[in-house]
């Protein structure tokens, strides 16, 4: 199940951190995420004491004009200054950035930054199934494509068709499909078989590393869709366990980045996302 980090900053510098499941966040229900919300606050904050200011880095807040609905809501309630971002909008100033690029590839993957004027541009986070590229879901299904191709071509099953079957109990490769179309939450299951690929690309699947470095490569695309549209790209914060927990994949990233766009500058994040959000409402006092 997911969770949700919380924490609150005291004017004086004290910082409460506490992790909170993330049942009953419905973030395209503007009315009810900002009831969540301020439920959630209410419950970690101090008895007695109210928020100076509010920033919310929220999951699946992907437009704007969503984030605001949130954010009119959080305030009708709350009364203090809200500001509601995309948890990905979180990490360059977490790094403590004015400015800059984050990417966070876990279980899907994304990426976010600002025009010169301001505005917001996300690309990528369009879910296992139609993308998230580079995010463990999306390798997981690149994997499997890999398999059935190979399959296809007659080819002789390698070590990651052992391991993806053996991850997801079926007997062969082609009775991946009918595992994959099962999965009642199709991110959280594809995902946490990632593993596998991994460990086939360890053990010398050409097959598992190919996926991978493809998933490098597409992570970069973002980036360079970023600056395409005018995003000053020249750092960029890179968050999430898929690609942090993984040297292999942070390095076949780095790679394809220098390669497109030389003068950007990798930043792996080394603090809790979170900290991103108090530096936010910070701004608002």
């Amino acid at each position: 199940m997911a969770a949700s980090p919380v924490a609150f900053a005291a004017v004086a510098g004290t910082v409460g951190d506490h992790v909170r499941e993330s049942t009953g966040w419905r973030p395209h229900d503007p009315a009810s995420a900002a009831a969540w919300l301020a439920a959630l606050i209410d419950d970690v904050l101090p008895r007695g004491t109210r928020p100076a200011a509010v920033a919310v880095g929220g999951h699946a807040c992907e437009t704007p004009r969503q984030c605001e609905e949130i954010r009119s809501a959080l305030h009708a309630l709350l009364r203090v200054p809200c500001r509601v971002v995309g948890d990905a909008e979180l990490l360059v100033p977490a790094a403590g950035l004015a400015k800059g690029v984050g990417l966070v590839a876990g279980t899907g993957s994304v990426a976010v930054g600002h025009l010169p004027d301001g505005t917001g541009i996300q690309v990528g986070g369009w879910g296992a199934v139609l993308g998230d590229e580079g995010g463990s879901a999306g390798l997981v299904r690149e994997a499997a494509r890999a398999l059935w191709a190979s399959h296809d071509r007659g080819e002789p099953p390698d070590v990651l068709a052992d391991r993806l079957t053996t991850a997801f109990g079926v007997p062969e490769v082609p009775a991946l499909g009918a595992a994959l179309e099962s999965a009642a939450d199709v991110s959280a299951e594809w995902g946490r078989h990632a593993p596998s690929v991994f460990a086939a690309a360890e053990e010398g699947s050409s097959l598992a590393r190919a996926v991978i470095a493809e998933g490098g490569r597409a992570l970069a695309r973002l980036v360079v869709l970023l600056a395409g549209r005018g995003v000053p790209v020249d750092d960029v914060v890179v968050a999430g366990g898929a690609i942090l927990g993984r040297p292999v994949l942070y390095e076949a990233f780095t790679a394809a980045l220098a390669e497109a766009l030389p003068s950007a500058r990798p930043r792996p994040l080394r603090v809790p996302p979170v900290e991103g959000a108090v530096a936010l409402a910070r701004a608002l006092l």
